[in-house]
């Protein structure tokens, strides 16, 4: 596992560093259109940290080219698998739990599917998303306690929600014995002028 995270660290930091000279864009200058620290896009690119969802999600809308892009290697042909136990590990806790962006779309509208696992006590904190996103979840095991704006509600197995994702909110374990979900996120006219996050995200 320490391997493969290595591995997407380096191949992260490749395509932000194709996609920022790309644009003719000096480090200051996505630094300062992302919100992300000259020192962190340097480590980034670098290939020396594993960032988090949060910084991933602000240098791709400043670079206009949505999540996906970032983490999954470019595929010409009109069908691309992510098999069973592939996909980009994204978040990872103490306890166990992860976050696996397992499927995207291309800009300007940009959809992303995850599978997340909670661990036992997990909770995953997120701020504000670009305006107009909205998120579909699904929960496959547990129950889920989802936070949207401060309103907490209790989703069982096989419960769904729609809700908006440019609002802070949260996921978290609601029973102690850890959950599973599949979520889909939107994210309209990745590239645009309003494009704007907060530092975390999913």
């Amino acid at each position: 596992m320490h391997e493969a995270r290595e591995q997407l660290a380096v191949a992260i930091g490749a395509r932000v560093r194709r996609e920022r000279t790309a644009r003719n864009l000096t480090l200051d200058q996505l630094a300062a259109a992302s919100g992300v620290s000259r020192r962190m896009l340097i480590n980034v690119e670098q290939g020396g940290t594993n960032p988090s969802i949060g910084t991933l999600l602000r240098l791709s809308d400043a670079l206009g080219v949505g999540l996906p892009a970032l983490v999954e290697p470019p595929s010409p042909k009109p069908v691309q698998v992510t098999r069973s136990g592939g996909g980009a590990v994204l978040w990872t806790s103490e306890p166990g739990g992860r976050a696996v962006l397992v499927a995207g779309t291309e800009p300007p509208h940009v959809v992303e599917l995850w599978d997340w696992t909670l661990a036992p006590g997990d909770r995953y904190a997120s701020e504000a998303h670009a305006a107009g996103t909205r998120e579909l979840l699904q929960v496959l095991q547990g129950a889920v306690v989802l936070e949207v704006a401060g309103q907490p509600v209790t989703l069982w197995i096989g419960d769904a929600v729609s809700f908006a994702g440019d609002v802070p909110h949260a996921y978290s374990d609601a029973e102690g014995g850890g959950a599973r979900f599949s979520l889909a996120v939107f994210e309209p006219g990745v590239g645009g002028t309003s494009s704007a996050r907060g530092a975390t995200g999913a």
